[in-house]
């Protein structure tokens, strides 16, 4: 059972309760309870002042405050379902929530970009404010995309929702995700405020380093996302959530048609990867059937050290004895099953990553967030735990890079130089940690040599040799590899 007062640390972290929770109305009021035109309640304001930059500040300090209040009100009342949230989303709110999406993303069904929203702005989201409050507004169809996942001809489906629905589920997201973060355990870093993969892959590093290797359970669930069940998704959700306006928005979402190859069908379970409101539910729905279970039944059972590192639905297991590792590894597809969820059987593996006893032993490896983790000597010549880009990513990076100089081969040679650059710092921001210099190297060769290949292809009588390309490089040189996140020095 979970400690009623454990996690209220002044930071963002807690403990779910149990379904009993009593359910309360906890109501702030509204720092601006009339509109611009002196009408109580009204949510208008002057259009003119949109393109105030002072104006948008004072809403992103009033968003933020508010979500420090319902943060404060979450952690002191952890027992409590909260039924009066909705409030909170006012013009202000809105206007935030339209700032943090982001302007060049894909469109949905209906082709409005954000320019297009954005020239009658305050008129959207006070009609938008208004329909969802009053349970008008129905969720649009979700365009659906695929897109390569990991090895061979795999792939992912990508859900694409409208601009505004976009608008307004980052609205509700920025109200309910304070009250889920209470919640959240440590060893979630998935899509949450403050955290990111490096900081998944330098805690797990930390834990094994400190174990010494052991056994390594590297879990995939085949099709998460698309095999969420929707009625435990609304008793997950309805432990901390009671909001009337706020449920109903979520069950609209989850019930959202979709439009794949041009029909429209409604899938009975799963929600849409692409949504904004997506990760928040995926991490709410795995915290309850993993999270939990892992660290308040799992491990006080385990003999000897234990630990769990989760990003979404990639999730890593590490143990210090064997038999906990085949126990835990025998009883998780059971735990799986009864959440309506399944186990990869081929690429769900128990490993052994022990320290090499022997220079001639070769160890197993794995894959987690895009890296592959092996054993390997430091420059002292001490065994420690390396990350290298794993064969598919760099393989598919690669490819991509391929795809865009082949698309934009007769744009200027300035502009794909500051694209190329682009992709490249991204790349490095990403792969540059420690020991993944060589990786890194790949990536920056392989991108000139299909520069060189792409240059020479503008026209019948555009080839170009290396002595040629490197003029170019003279006056463009390509950012070169640098490793920007150390293992050694890293904040966990």
């Amino acid at each position: 059972m979970v400690p009623p007062n454990e996690g209220n640390e002044v930071r963002w972290k807690g403990l779910v309760r149990s379904l009993s929770t009593p359910i309360v109305s906890l109501k702030v009021a509204n720092s601006n309870p009339r509109g611009a035109s002196g009408e109580k309640g009204s949510t208008t304001f002057k259009e003119s002042s949109l393109g105030n930059m002072e104006d948008t500040q004072m809403s992103k300090i009033e968003v933020s405050t508010k979500q420090e209040r319902i943060a404060e009100n979450a952690r002191r009342l952890s027992n409590v379902s909260f039924t009066a949230l909705a409030h909170h989303i006012d013009v202000n709110w809105m206007r935030e929530s339209f700032r943090q999406i982001r302007k060049d993303a894909a469109v949905g069904i209906d082709g409005v970009t954000s320019k297009n929203y954005a020239a009658n702005l305050g008129e959207n989201l006070n009609d938008l404010i208004n329909r969802a409050k009053s349970g008008e507004y129905r969720a649009p169809a979700v365009k659906r995309v695929h897109i390569p996942k990991g090895k061979g001809k795999e792939t992912r489906p990508l859900g694409i929702p409208t601009f505004e629905d976009k608008v307004l589920q980052r609205g509700v997201k920025m109200v309910i995700e304070p009250v889920y973060e209470q919640d959240f355990l440590d060893c979630s870093y998935g899509f949450r405020p403050g955290r990111s993969q490096h900081m998944a892959i330098n805690k797990m590093w930390k834990e094994l380093m400190d174990m010494r290797g052991g056994w390594v359970i590297d879990i995939d669930i085949r099709k998460y996302f698309d095999t969420i069940d929707h009625s435990l998704m609304r008793e997950f959700f309805s432990k901390r959530v009671c909001d009337g306006v706020i449920t109903r928005l979520i069950a609209k979402w989850l019930k959202a048609g979709i439009i794949e190859n041009d029909k429209l069908h409604y899938d009975s379970e799963g929600t849409p990867q692409g949504g904004v409101i997506s990760p928040l539910l995926s991490n709410i729905y795995l915290h309850e059937v993993i999270d939990v279970w892992f660290e308040y039944t799992v491990k006080p059972r385990l003999k000897g050290k234990a630990f769990m590192i989760r990003f979404a639905d990639d999730i890593i297991m590490g143990f210090q004895s064997k038999e906990d590792a085949l126990k835990v590894f025998e009883v998780l597809p059971k735990r799986l099953t009864k959440y309506k969820l399944t186990l990869h059987p081929e690429k769900t593996r128990l490993i052994r990553f022990g320290k090499p006893e022997k220079d001639s032993e070769k160890p197993e490896t794995f894959d987690f967030l895009g890296f592959t983790h092996y054993w390997g000597k430091s420059r002292k010549g001490n065994y420690v735990i390396k990350h290298k880009t794993a064969r598919d990513r760099l393989a598919r990076a690669i490819q991509n890079m391929n795809i865009w100089l082949k698309k934009n081969r007769h744009e200027k040679v300035s502009d794909q130089y500051k694209g190329i650059c682009s992709k490249l710092r991204g790349h490095y921001n990403y792969y540059g940690v420690t020991g993944n210099y060589n990786k890194l190297c790949i990536y920056w060769i392989s991108t000139m040599s299909l520069w060189k290949k792409w240059l020479g292809r503008r026209s019948s009588k555009s080839y170009i040799n290396w002595k040629k390309l490197n003029r170019i490089l003279e006056r463009y040189p390509l950012i070169r590899p640098i490793v920007k996140n150390s293992v050694m020095t890293a904040k966990l």
